[in-house]
Protein backbone atom coordinates (compact mmCIF):
# COMPACT_ATOMS: atom_id res chain seq x y z
CA UNK A 1 0.00 0.00 0.00
CA UNK A 2 1.64 3.16 -0.82
CA UNK A 3 2.88 5.73 1.54
CA UNK A 4 0.46 8.29 1.18
CA UNK A 5 -2.65 6.48 1.37
CA UNK A 6 -1.78 5.44 5.04
CA UNK A 7 -0.77 8.88 5.95
CA UNK A 8 -3.68 10.93 4.56
CA UNK A 9 -1.85 14.36 4.67
CA UNK A 10 -1.10 13.82 8.28
CA UNK A 11 2.54 13.72 7.77
CA UNK A 12 4.87 15.77 5.58
CA UNK A 13 7.66 13.55 3.48
CA UNK A 14 10.15 13.63 1.11
CA UNK A 15 10.75 10.33 0.44
CA UNK A 16 8.16 9.61 -2.63
CA UNK A 17 5.64 7.86 -2.72
CA UNK A 18 6.91 4.44 -1.32
CA UNK A 19 5.61 1.39 -1.39
CA UNK A 20 4.70 0.03 2.37
CA UNK A 21 4.85 -3.57 2.49
CA UNK A 22 3.95 -4.04 6.19
CA UNK A 23 2.89 -2.02 9.76
CA UNK A 24 4.30 -2.48 12.87
CA UNK A 25 4.82 -1.11 16.62
CA UNK A 26 7.47 -4.24 17.76
CA UNK A 27 11.56 -4.26 16.65
CA UNK A 28 11.17 -7.68 16.64
CA UNK A 29 8.91 -8.02 13.55
CA UNK A 30 10.57 -5.69 11.33
CA UNK A 31 10.85 -6.56 7.73
CA UNK A 32 11.94 -5.58 4.43
CA UNK A 33 9.43 -2.56 3.27
CA UNK A 34 7.51 -2.74 6.24
CA UNK A 35 6.76 0.75 8.08
CA UNK A 36 7.81 1.12 11.67
CA UNK A 37 6.27 3.07 14.55
CA UNK A 38 8.39 4.49 17.17
CA UNK A 39 6.29 3.76 20.60
CA UNK A 40 7.54 4.61 24.01
CA UNK A 41 6.80 1.66 26.69
CA UNK A 42 7.07 0.74 30.02
CA UNK A 43 10.13 -0.70 29.94
CA UNK A 44 11.37 0.00 26.88
CA UNK A 45 11.73 3.48 23.94
CA UNK A 46 10.83 1.99 20.18
CA UNK A 47 13.30 5.17 19.08
CA UNK A 48 15.82 3.51 20.73
CA UNK A 49 15.59 0.58 17.89
CA UNK A 50 14.76 2.86 15.44
CA UNK A 51 18.05 2.85 13.69
CA UNK A 52 18.43 -0.54 13.28
CA UNK A 53 14.67 -0.94 11.80
CA UNK A 54 16.21 0.88 8.88
CA UNK A 55 19.54 -1.55 8.76
CA UNK A 56 17.00 -4.36 8.37
CA UNK A 57 15.16 -2.57 5.56
CA UNK A 58 12.18 -0.76 7.13
CA UNK A 59 11.03 1.72 4.37
CA UNK A 60 10.73 4.61 7.14
CA UNK A 61 10.17 4.55 10.67
CA UNK A 62 7.66 7.14 12.29
CA UNK A 63 9.04 8.93 15.71
CA UNK A 64 7.94 11.35 18.06
CA UNK A 65 11.63 13.61 17.62
CA UNK A 66 14.62 14.00 15.76
CA UNK A 67 16.47 11.06 15.15
CA UNK A 68 19.19 11.99 12.87
CA UNK A 69 18.32 9.47 10.56
CA UNK A 70 17.28 12.28 7.73
CA UNK A 71 14.27 12.06 4.90
CA UNK A 72 13.31 8.25 6.18
CA UNK A 73 12.33 9.10 9.38
CA UNK A 74 8.84 10.97 9.89
CA UNK A 75 7.76 12.87 12.57
CA UNK A 76 4.60 12.93 14.65
CA UNK A 77 3.80 14.14 18.22
CA UNK A 78 2.22 11.19 19.34
CA UNK A 79 3.38 7.39 17.61
CA UNK A 80 0.62 5.47 18.91
CA UNK A 81 -1.86 7.82 18.00
CA UNK A 82 -0.37 7.50 14.08
CA UNK A 83 -0.55 4.27 14.32
CA UNK A 84 -3.85 3.17 14.95
CA UNK A 85 -4.93 5.89 12.47
CA UNK A 86 -2.67 4.05 9.76
CA UNK A 87 -3.75 0.31 10.65
CA UNK A 88 -7.49 1.72 10.56
CA UNK A 89 -6.28 3.23 6.57
CA UNK A 90 -4.45 -0.29 5.85
CA UNK A 91 -7.36 -2.26 6.45
CA UNK A 92 -9.84 0.66 4.32
CA UNK A 93 -10.88 2.39 7.65
CA UNK A 94 -13.71 -0.60 8.50
CA UNK A 95 -14.37 1.86 11.68
CA UNK A 96 -16.44 4.04 9.89
CA UNK A 97 -18.34 1.12 8.10
CA UNK A 98 -20.08 0.12 11.31
CA UNK A 99 -22.14 1.54 14.63
CA UNK A 100 -19.69 0.82 17.53
CA UNK A 101 -21.14 0.36 21.38
CA UNK A 102 -18.74 0.48 24.16
CA UNK A 103 -18.27 -1.06 27.39
CA UNK A 104 -15.89 0.09 29.78
CA UNK A 105 -15.82 -0.03 33.90
CA UNK A 106 -14.05 -2.98 36.67
CA UNK A 107 -16.59 -5.01 36.51
CA UNK A 108 -19.97 -6.32 34.33
CA UNK A 109 -18.63 -5.50 31.18
CA UNK A 110 -18.25 -9.20 29.96
CA UNK A 111 -22.31 -9.37 30.79
CA UNK A 112 -23.42 -5.94 29.32
CA UNK A 113 -21.50 -6.54 26.16
CA UNK A 114 -22.81 -9.90 25.40
CA UNK A 115 -26.63 -9.02 26.71
CA UNK A 116 -26.33 -6.24 24.44
CA UNK A 117 -25.48 -8.52 21.57
CA UNK A 118 -28.44 -10.68 22.46
CA UNK A 119 -30.80 -8.45 21.98
CA UNK A 120 -29.33 -6.21 18.93
CA UNK A 121 -29.39 -9.93 17.39
CA UNK A 122 -33.02 -10.65 17.95
CA UNK A 123 -33.72 -7.11 16.74
CA UNK A 124 -32.23 -7.93 13.44
CA UNK A 125 -28.76 -6.68 13.23
CA UNK A 126 -25.57 -8.69 12.77
CA UNK A 127 -23.36 -8.13 15.47
CA UNK A 128 -19.54 -8.36 16.18
CA UNK A 129 -18.58 -8.86 19.60
CA UNK A 130 -15.08 -8.09 21.05
CA UNK A 131 -14.08 -8.63 24.85
CA UNK A 132 -12.57 -11.06 27.34
CA UNK A 133 -13.89 -14.50 26.89
CA UNK A 134 -13.84 -14.71 22.84
CA UNK A 135 -14.55 -12.68 20.11
CA UNK A 136 -17.69 -12.91 17.96
CA UNK A 137 -18.54 -12.60 14.40
CA UNK A 138 -22.49 -13.71 14.52
CA UNK A 139 -22.58 -17.17 15.63
CA UNK A 140 -18.78 -17.68 14.82
CA UNK A 141 -16.43 -17.43 17.89
CA UNK A 142 -12.61 -16.60 17.85
CA UNK A 143 -10.43 -17.03 20.81
CA UNK A 144 -8.79 -13.98 21.92
CA UNK A 145 -5.67 -12.80 23.64
CA UNK A 146 -6.64 -9.45 25.19
CA UNK A 147 -9.89 -8.17 26.43
CA UNK A 148 -9.47 -5.11 23.73
CA UNK A 149 -6.97 -6.69 21.09
CA UNK A 150 -3.19 -5.10 19.82
CA UNK A 151 -3.81 -2.23 17.38
CA UNK A 152 -3.53 -3.93 14.02
CA UNK A 153 -5.00 -6.92 15.10
CA UNK A 154 -8.25 -5.03 16.68
CA UNK A 155 -8.20 -3.01 12.78
CA UNK A 156 -8.13 -6.58 11.16
CA UNK A 157 -11.00 -7.67 13.06
CA UNK A 158 -12.69 -4.62 12.10
CA UNK A 159 -12.24 -5.47 8.73
CA UNK A 160 -13.46 -9.37 9.25
CA UNK A 161 -16.30 -8.32 11.01
CA UNK A 162 -17.24 -5.76 8.07
CA UNK A 163 -16.25 -8.58 5.41
CA UNK A 164 -18.90 -11.00 7.45
CA UNK A 165 -21.73 -8.58 6.84
CA UNK A 166 -21.81 -6.78 10.54
CA UNK A 167 -23.29 -3.32 11.27
CA UNK A 168 -22.53 -3.11 14.28
CA UNK A 169 -19.73 -4.06 16.81
CA UNK A 170 -20.09 -4.20 21.03
CA UNK A 171 -16.70 -4.16 22.47
CA UNK A 172 -15.24 -4.53 26.25
CA UNK A 173 -13.46 -1.31 26.21
CA UNK A 174 -9.85 -1.30 28.87
CA UNK A 175 -8.42 0.71 30.39
CA UNK A 176 -5.30 -0.78 28.39
CA UNK A 177 -6.60 -0.56 25.32
CA UNK A 178 -7.62 3.34 26.20
CA UNK A 179 -4.14 4.08 27.11
CA UNK A 180 -2.28 2.83 24.85
CA UNK A 181 -4.44 3.76 22.42
CA UNK A 182 -5.24 0.32 20.77
CA UNK A 183 -8.57 1.83 19.56
CA UNK A 184 -7.34 3.75 16.85
CA UNK A 185 -9.58 6.03 15.57
CA UNK A 186 -12.73 4.16 16.16
CA UNK A 187 -15.80 6.58 17.46
CA UNK A 188 -18.62 5.50 19.69
CA UNK A 189 -22.04 5.89 19.18
CA UNK A 190 -22.88 5.02 23.09
CA UNK A 191 -20.78 4.56 25.71
CA UNK A 192 -21.06 2.41 29.13
CA UNK A 193 -19.57 2.72 32.22
CA UNK A 194 -20.17 0.14 34.59
CA UNK A 195 -18.44 1.48 38.13
CA UNK A 196 -14.82 1.53 38.89
CA UNK A 197 -12.80 -0.69 41.98
CA UNK A 198 -9.34 -1.39 42.99
CA UNK A 199 -7.74 -3.48 39.94
CA UNK A 200 -4.91 -2.97 37.54
CA UNK A 201 -3.25 -0.27 40.20
CA UNK A 202 0.28 -2.58 38.99
CA UNK A 203 -0.14 -0.68 35.99
CA UNK A 204 -2.43 2.20 36.56
CA UNK A 205 -0.39 2.85 40.25
CA UNK A 206 -3.08 5.14 41.47
CA UNK A 207 -7.43 5.61 41.18
CA UNK A 208 -7.14 8.74 39.61
CA UNK A 209 -5.22 7.16 36.91
CA UNK A 210 -7.34 3.89 36.59
CA UNK A 211 -10.16 6.55 36.60
CA UNK A 212 -8.91 8.89 33.65
CA UNK A 213 -7.78 6.21 31.71
CA UNK A 214 -11.43 4.86 31.54
CA UNK A 215 -12.64 8.86 31.06
CA UNK A 216 -10.97 8.58 27.70
CA UNK A 217 -13.71 6.74 26.15
CA UNK A 218 -16.44 9.35 26.90
CA UNK A 219 -14.19 12.07 25.08
CA UNK A 220 -14.93 9.79 22.01
CA UNK A 221 -18.80 8.72 21.71
CA UNK A 222 -21.74 10.30 21.25
CA UNK A 223 -23.93 9.23 24.13
CA UNK A 224 -23.24 8.04 27.37
CA UNK A 225 -24.77 5.56 29.86
CA UNK A 226 -23.55 5.69 33.28
CA UNK A 227 -23.89 4.41 36.32
CA UNK A 228 -24.26 6.57 39.00
CA UNK A 229 -24.66 4.76 41.84
CA UNK A 230 -21.22 4.16 41.63
CA UNK A 231 -19.08 7.11 43.09
CA UNK A 232 -16.77 7.60 40.31
CA UNK A 233 -19.92 6.98 38.01
CA UNK A 234 -21.43 10.07 39.40
CA UNK A 235 -18.04 12.04 38.92
CA UNK A 236 -18.20 10.99 35.70
CA UNK A 237 -21.99 11.80 34.73
CA UNK A 238 -20.62 15.47 36.06
CA UNK A 239 -17.86 15.78 34.09
CA UNK A 240 -18.91 14.87 31.18
CA UNK A 241 -20.33 17.02 27.83
CA UNK A 242 -21.40 14.45 25.52
CA UNK A 243 -25.12 13.20 25.74
CA UNK A 244 -25.65 11.03 28.85
CA UNK A 245 -28.29 9.28 30.69
CA UNK A 246 -27.82 7.87 34.35
CA UNK A 247 -28.60 3.97 35.33
CA UNK A 248 -28.83 2.84 38.94
CA UNK A 249 -30.98 2.67 41.86
CA UNK A 250 -32.11 6.14 40.71
CA UNK A 251 -31.60 8.34 37.57
CA UNK A 252 -32.99 8.16 33.56
CA UNK A 253 -33.31 4.30 34.02
CA UNK A 254 -33.72 3.29 37.71
CA UNK A 255 -34.57 -0.15 38.65
CA UNK A 256 -35.92 -1.48 42.00
CA UNK A 257 -35.42 -5.51 42.48
CA UNK A 258 -38.34 -7.85 43.35
CA UNK A 259 -37.45 -10.98 43.87
CA UNK A 260 -33.39 -12.73 43.43
CA UNK A 261 -33.65 -16.81 42.61
CA UNK A 262 -31.18 -19.40 41.76
CA UNK A 263 -32.55 -19.31 38.61
CA UNK A 264 -33.16 -15.77 37.98
CA UNK A 265 -34.26 -12.39 38.81
CA UNK A 266 -36.76 -9.95 38.59
CA UNK A 267 -37.13 -6.20 38.62
CA UNK A 268 -39.17 -3.26 37.95
CA UNK A 269 -37.55 -0.22 35.80
CA UNK A 270 -38.38 2.92 35.85
CA UNK A 271 -37.94 5.72 32.87
CA UNK A 272 -39.73 8.59 31.54
CA UNK A 273 -41.94 6.91 29.85
CA UNK A 274 -43.33 5.09 33.01
CA UNK A 275 -42.35 1.60 34.63
CA UNK A 276 -42.06 -1.91 32.98
CA UNK A 277 -41.10 -5.21 34.63
CA UNK A 278 -38.72 -7.35 33.61
CA UNK A 279 -38.50 -11.19 34.60
CA UNK A 280 -34.55 -12.67 34.11
CA UNK A 281 -32.85 -16.33 33.28
CA UNK A 282 -30.20 -14.65 35.34
CA UNK A 283 -29.11 -14.39 38.87
CA UNK A 284 -27.77 -11.82 41.09
CA UNK A 285 -28.27 -8.09 41.99
CA UNK A 286 -25.93 -7.28 40.11
CA UNK A 287 -26.90 -8.43 36.93
CA UNK A 288 -30.44 -6.29 37.38
CA UNK A 289 -27.23 -3.55 36.75
CA UNK A 290 -25.61 -5.15 34.36
CA UNK A 291 -28.91 -6.18 31.98
CA UNK A 292 -30.41 -2.17 33.11
CA UNK A 293 -27.30 -0.80 31.28
CA UNK A 294 -27.77 -3.04 28.60
CA UNK A 295 -31.12 -2.43 28.03
CA UNK A 296 -30.69 1.31 28.30
CA UNK A 297 -28.26 1.17 25.49
CA UNK A 298 -30.44 -0.53 23.08
CA UNK A 299 -32.82 1.66 23.90
CA UNK A 300 -30.49 5.41 22.91
CA UNK A 301 -29.03 2.95 19.83
CA UNK A 302 -33.08 2.82 18.52
CA UNK A 303 -34.16 -0.28 19.41
CA UNK A 304 -38.38 -1.18 20.35
CA UNK A 305 -38.92 -2.44 23.43
CA UNK A 306 -41.30 -5.26 21.36
CA UNK A 307 -37.99 -6.88 20.35
CA UNK A 308 -35.79 -5.80 22.83
CA UNK A 309 -37.44 -7.06 26.28
CA UNK A 310 -37.91 -10.29 25.34
CA UNK A 311 -34.37 -11.01 24.29
CA UNK A 312 -33.33 -9.49 27.67
CA UNK A 313 -35.21 -11.70 29.19
CA UNK A 314 -34.58 -14.98 27.37
CA UNK A 315 -30.54 -14.31 27.63
CA UNK A 316 -28.98 -16.87 29.81
CA UNK A 317 -25.87 -14.59 31.13
CA UNK A 318 -22.30 -15.56 30.41
CA UNK A 319 -19.72 -18.50 30.97
CA UNK A 320 -17.71 -17.89 33.77
CA UNK A 321 -20.50 -15.56 35.62
CA UNK A 322 -22.54 -16.35 38.32
CA UNK A 323 -22.37 -19.84 36.15
CA UNK A 324 -24.44 -22.78 38.46
CA UNK A 325 -22.05 -25.94 38.10
CA UNK A 326 -24.44 -29.16 38.37
CA UNK A 327 -23.65 -31.34 41.04
CA UNK A 328 -26.04 -33.72 41.68
CA UNK A 329 -26.08 -33.05 45.39
CA UNK A 330 -27.45 -31.38 47.83
CA UNK A 331 -25.48 -28.37 47.74
CA UNK A 332 -24.46 -26.30 45.12
CA UNK A 333 -21.39 -24.73 43.36
CA UNK A 334 -21.37 -21.22 41.50
CA UNK A 335 -18.45 -20.59 39.18
CA UNK A 336 -17.78 -16.63 38.76
CA UNK A 337 -14.75 -14.54 37.30
CA UNK A 338 -14.96 -12.50 40.33
CA UNK A 339 -11.08 -11.20 41.27
CA UNK A 340 -11.73 -7.81 42.12
CA UNK A 341 -12.90 -6.69 46.25
CA UNK A 342 -16.22 -5.44 45.15
CA UNK A 343 -16.56 -8.49 42.42
CA UNK A 344 -16.05 -10.56 45.49
CA UNK A 345 -18.80 -8.73 47.33
CA UNK A 346 -21.27 -8.39 44.68
CA UNK A 347 -21.40 -12.16 43.70
CA UNK A 348 -21.30 -12.93 47.45
CA UNK A 349 -23.86 -10.31 48.71
CA UNK A 350 -25.99 -11.78 45.69
CA UNK A 351 -25.74 -15.60 46.57
CA UNK A 352 -26.61 -14.86 50.09
CA UNK A 353 -29.93 -14.54 49.34
CA UNK A 354 -30.86 -17.47 47.93
CA UNK A 355 -28.42 -20.10 50.39
CA UNK A 356 -30.15 -21.96 53.01
CA UNK A 357 -27.27 -23.29 54.55
CA UNK A 358 -23.21 -21.73 54.55
CA UNK A 359 -22.00 -19.58 51.91
CA UNK A 360 -18.57 -21.21 51.21
CA UNK A 361 -16.11 -18.66 49.21
CA UNK A 362 -13.13 -20.28 47.51
CA UNK A 363 -10.51 -17.82 45.75
CA UNK A 364 -7.47 -16.47 45.55
CA UNK A 365 -5.10 -13.97 44.22
CA UNK A 366 -3.52 -13.88 40.59
CA UNK A 367 0.91 -13.25 41.04
CA UNK A 368 2.72 -10.87 39.41
CA UNK A 369 -0.03 -8.48 39.53
CA UNK A 370 -1.56 -5.44 42.26
CA UNK A 371 -0.62 -6.92 45.73
CA UNK A 372 -2.29 -4.18 47.82
CA UNK A 373 -6.06 -5.22 46.47
CA UNK A 374 -5.08 -8.68 48.41
CA UNK A 375 -6.06 -7.95 52.02
CA UNK A 376 -8.84 -5.95 50.57
CA UNK A 377 -10.46 -9.29 48.95
CA UNK A 378 -10.32 -11.20 51.75
CA UNK A 379 -12.10 -8.86 53.58
CA UNK A 380 -14.95 -8.34 51.44
CA UNK A 381 -15.21 -12.52 50.79
CA UNK A 382 -15.15 -12.10 55.18
CA UNK A 383 -18.29 -9.36 54.82
CA UNK A 384 -20.80 -12.19 53.61
CA UNK A 385 -19.51 -15.62 53.37
CA UNK A 386 -19.66 -18.29 56.39
CA UNK A 387 -16.98 -19.78 55.44
CA UNK A 388 -13.14 -19.34 53.65
CA UNK A 389 -10.90 -21.37 51.46
CA UNK A 390 -8.07 -19.21 50.79
CA UNK A 391 -6.05 -20.96 47.63
CA UNK A 392 -4.55 -19.70 44.56
CA UNK A 393 -5.32 -18.27 41.29
CA UNK A 394 -2.62 -17.89 38.63
CA UNK A 395 0.36 -17.61 41.24
CA UNK A 396 2.66 -17.17 38.30
CA UNK A 397 6.32 -16.60 38.77
CA UNK A 398 5.48 -15.66 42.92
CA UNK A 399 5.31 -18.42 45.73
CA UNK A 400 1.47 -19.18 45.96
CA UNK A 401 2.70 -19.06 50.29
CA UNK A 402 3.47 -15.68 49.60
CA UNK A 403 0.39 -14.63 48.29
CA UNK A 404 -1.71 -16.23 50.05
CA UNK A 405 -0.07 -14.53 52.96
CA UNK A 406 -0.89 -11.25 51.63
CA UNK A 407 -4.32 -12.47 51.64
CA UNK A 408 -4.39 -13.07 55.19
CA UNK A 409 -3.20 -9.97 56.44
CA UNK A 410 -7.39 -8.85 55.48
CA UNK A 411 -8.58 -11.39 57.60
CA UNK A 412 -7.01 -10.10 60.95
CA UNK A 413 -9.68 -9.09 63.65
CA UNK A 414 -12.56 -10.61 61.54
CA UNK A 415 -14.20 -14.13 62.94
CA UNK A 416 -14.91 -16.02 59.36
CA UNK A 417 -13.19 -19.52 59.58
CA UNK A 418 -11.18 -20.21 56.84
CA UNK A 419 -8.53 -22.74 55.58
CA UNK A 420 -5.48 -22.55 53.43
CA UNK A 421 -4.94 -25.00 50.98
CA UNK A 422 -2.60 -23.80 48.45
CA UNK A 423 -3.38 -26.48 45.09
CA UNK A 424 -6.45 -25.08 43.80
CA UNK A 425 -7.30 -28.27 42.75
CA UNK A 426 -7.09 -30.21 45.90
CA UNK A 427 -8.96 -27.06 47.20
CA UNK A 428 -12.27 -27.44 45.26
CA UNK A 429 -11.87 -31.06 46.41
CA UNK A 430 -11.85 -30.12 49.99
CA UNK A 431 -14.38 -27.50 49.54
CA UNK A 432 -16.85 -30.57 48.27
CA UNK A 433 -16.20 -33.04 50.63
CA UNK A 434 -16.51 -30.42 53.61
CA UNK A 435 -19.50 -29.03 52.10
CA UNK A 436 -23.37 -29.48 54.33
CA UNK A 437 -26.85 -29.94 52.46
CA UNK A 438 -27.97 -26.51 51.77
CA UNK A 439 -24.51 -24.77 51.88
CA UNK A 440 -23.08 -22.92 48.27
CA UNK A 441 -19.58 -23.18 47.21
CA UNK A 442 -18.19 -20.13 45.35
CA UNK A 443 -15.23 -20.46 43.35
CA UNK A 444 -14.56 -16.85 42.79
CA UNK A 445 -11.47 -15.93 40.29
CA UNK A 446 -11.24 -17.89 37.31
CA UNK A 447 -14.57 -18.04 35.64
CA UNK A 448 -14.54 -18.61 32.42
CA UNK A 449 -10.95 -19.45 32.21
CA UNK A 450 -9.73 -23.18 31.34
CA UNK A 451 -6.37 -22.98 32.70
CA UNK A 452 -3.78 -21.73 34.71
CA UNK A 453 -0.94 -20.33 35.11
CA UNK A 454 1.88 -21.97 36.93
CA UNK A 455 5.48 -19.98 36.44
CA UNK A 456 4.86 -19.06 33.00
CA UNK A 457 3.59 -21.82 31.86
CA UNK A 458 -0.46 -22.13 31.09
CA UNK A 459 -1.70 -25.72 31.97
CA UNK A 460 -4.81 -26.70 31.35
CA UNK A 461 -7.71 -25.56 34.39
CA UNK A 462 -11.49 -25.90 33.71
CA UNK A 463 -13.44 -25.46 36.93
CA UNK A 464 -15.96 -27.14 35.56
CA UNK A 465 -13.90 -30.43 34.97
CA UNK A 466 -11.96 -30.37 38.25
CA UNK A 467 -15.61 -30.16 40.09
CA UNK A 468 -16.94 -32.90 38.12
CA UNK A 469 -13.48 -35.43 38.99
CA UNK A 470 -13.97 -34.32 42.39
CA UNK A 471 -17.51 -35.44 42.78
CA UNK A 472 -16.71 -38.75 40.99
CA UNK A 473 -13.66 -39.79 43.61
CA UNK A 474 -16.54 -38.47 46.21
CA UNK A 475 -19.10 -41.30 44.99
Amino acid sequence: MKLSALLENRIPTTIGDTEITALTDDNRKITPGCLYFCVKGEKFDGHDAAAKALEDGAAAVVCERDLGLGERQLLTSDSRAEYGAVCAAWFGHPERKMHFIGVTGTNGKTTITTVIKHILTACGHKVGLIGTICNEIGDEVFHTENTTPLTFDLMALYAKMYEAGCDTVVMEVSSFGLVQKRIGPTHFEIAVFTNLTQDHLDYHKTMENYYYAKRMLFDICDKAVINTDDAYGKRLYDEITCEKWSYGTEGNFAYTPISVRANGADFSLRQSCGVLEFHLHMTGGFNIANTTAAYAACKLFGEDDAKSIPALEACTGVKGRCEVIPTGRDFSVICDYAHTPDAIENILSSVKQITDGQLVCLFGCGGDRDKTKRPLMAQAAAKYADRLIVTSDNPRTEDPDAIIADILVGLEGTTTPYDTVPDRRKAIAFALQTAKPGDVIVLAGKGHEDYQILGTTHIHFDEREVVAEALAELA
